[in-house]
């Protein structure tokens, strides 16, 4: 079996294939990596035939919607799961063939509703389910402790003890464990009476996710991150240097525009000499008002850069195609110790 684990942060991800049919699978990808599983694929030889996801991640993005979409591969998830975007939903029991290897589905709740684990040789990939020293917690939307304790005590630790755990998370480093090393030395799994069981997971009170609201409603819906949102913005437009611009603005060009388009106080604070002022907000319903001329030099800020980085994407779309950006916002402007205006 062709096996290479990936991590990034406490996030943990698989890629696993037959050798002999040079057909693989993608266990919980994460969108930062996409061009690493597909260096990877391309390592091995291997063609992704399925994109699975083993829970709806509450702390992550799924990379699955988009690898799934550019590679021509199904997205599978378990049939709970409100993933609008998958093609192939499996039961408890359901197998896949992959080449010669058999990757059989195990509904292992608790976590969330959707979660499974996935058995494949002597292998299982427990999403959340069962982690290194522990357990998922059960405390975000469809999670439930009770659900939990049986997924753990009468399904995955009555599978052989030798087999290899590979979980979608592991903060201290550790590669692997096996189902009997945890049986042995898990601290959660000592609680083997249900109630105690329940009633320590519903004591743990952990802190929730960073990205909690936004991860879970990316990957419940299929929607747009913010993160992808400004990536795909920035990818349509060219950013001009504080250095450039300080140029620009001694040479008085004519057809040169300094756009603030952050709010009126902000604005009114502090803004670089010469600019105008638009609201992002405000900018496609005064852009025609404003700017009749769709040849003019453009140039966007904001307080950082995230804000103008879309304002700039918006007016090349609406046909200013000299519009650009500025690379570090006003705050970057201020710091360097360059001019300002008020009010």
């Amino acid at each position: 079996m062709i096996f290479e684990t990936f991590a990034v942060g406490g996030c943990r991800s698989y890629l696993i294939g037959c050798d002999e049919g040079c057909i693989g699978a993608l266990i919980d990808p994460e969108t930062s990596l996409e061009d690493q599983y597909r260096a990877a694929a391309l390592r091995h030889g291997l063609r992704i035939a399925y994109i699975i996801d083993t829970h709806t991640h509450a702390d992550h993005f799924s990379g699955a919607r988009r690898l799934g979409a550019s590679l021509g591969a199904p997205v599978v998830v378990h049939r709970d799961a409100p993933a609008p975007y998958a093609s192939l939903r499996l039961d408890d029991g359901d197998s896949l063939r992959i080449g010669k290897l058999l990757l059989t589905a195990m509904h292992t709740p608790g976590h969330t509703s959707d979660s499974m684990s996935l058995i494949v040789g002597n292998k299982v990939f427990t999403g959340d389910a069962l982690l290194i020293g522990g357990t998922g917690r059960t405390d975000l939307p469809t999670g439930d402790p009770e659900q939990l304790y049986d997924s753990l005590f009468n399904k995955l630790l009555l599978i052989d003890p030798a087999t290899e755990v590979y979980p979608a998370h592991e903060y201290k480093g550790r590669d692997a464990t096996t189902i009997g090393a945890e049986m042995a030395g898990n601290p959660r799994l000592q609680k083997r009476d249900r109630a105690e069981f329940v009633a320590m997971m519903e004591s743990l009170n952990l802190s929730m996710p960073t990205h909690l609201t936004e991860a879970l409603r990316v990957n419940m819906s299929g929607g747009t991150s913010v993160s992808e949102i400004l990536t795909q913005a920035a990818a349509q437009v060219p950013f001009v240097s504080m250095d450039e611009l300080l140029k620009r603005t001694r040479s008085r060009s004519n057809d040169l525009v300094i756009l603030d388009v952050r709010e009126r106080d902000a604005f009114e604070r502090g803004h670089i000499p010469g600019a105008r002022h638009v609201p992002r907000g405000q900018l496609e319903l005064r852009v025609n008002e404003e700017f009749p001329d769709p040849t003019l030099r453009i140039i966007t800020y904001c307080e950082f850069g995230k804000v103008s980085t879309l304002a700039a994407a918006t007016l090349r779309q609406m046909g200013f195609q000299r519009a650009a950006a500025l690379d570090g916002g006003f705050l970057g402007w201020r710091e360097r110790g360059h001019d300002v205006e008020t009010g």
